[in-house]
């Protein structure tokens, strides 16, 4: 599902809702249970530098919305399940993560949030670099502002 933004102006050199996408990752099993596993710059487009995970999150609940500038996440529901809305400033998608080998890369320049988690979701986050509270667009019309400026 893509929604119209309500800022509609052309803006040069952005990423897009294109370059954010789906992957499914390999899984090894049988009856005994299954196996998943991520390798750096395989799998996924980028070098993992940071892994952390949200969990305890009430039903219903939100979580994210924010930008990064410069650091890629790919997020996987480890358990339950949970949507994540994407949007680059002219538009808005929904993506639904509920399977524990499929997940969504987001590169930098993308708003994204976190939506309606089931009880007991878990949802494991890879990032391209440690954490560093200045990549953060933490507020929406600042987002706005800096990707009109690039």
């Amino acid at each position: 599902m893509i929604l119209k933004h309500s800022l509609n102006k052309p803006v040069k050199n952005r990423v897009s809702l294109n370059d954010c996408k789906l992957i499914s990752l390999p899984k090894i099993g049988d009856r005994n249970g299954q196996i998943t596993s991520v390798n750096n710059s395989i799998e996924i487009p980028f070098e993992i530098k940071r892994i952390f995970y949200l969990y305890d999150i009430p039903a219903g609940e939100d979580r994210g919305a924010h930008a990064h500038i410069v650091c890629h996440q790919f997020l996987v529901a480890a358990s339950g399940t949970f949507d994540v809305e994407v949007d680059d400033g002219s538009e808005k998608k929904r993506f639904s993560l509920n399977q524990p080998d499929v997940g969504l890369h987001i590169p930098p320049g993308l708003w994204a949030a976190e939506l309606n988690f089931s009880s007991g979701s878990t949802c494991l986050v890879l990032a391209s670099h440690p954490f560093d509270e200045t990549d953060y667009l933490r507020d929406y019309a600042g987002f706005i502002k800096h990707i009109s400026n690039e």
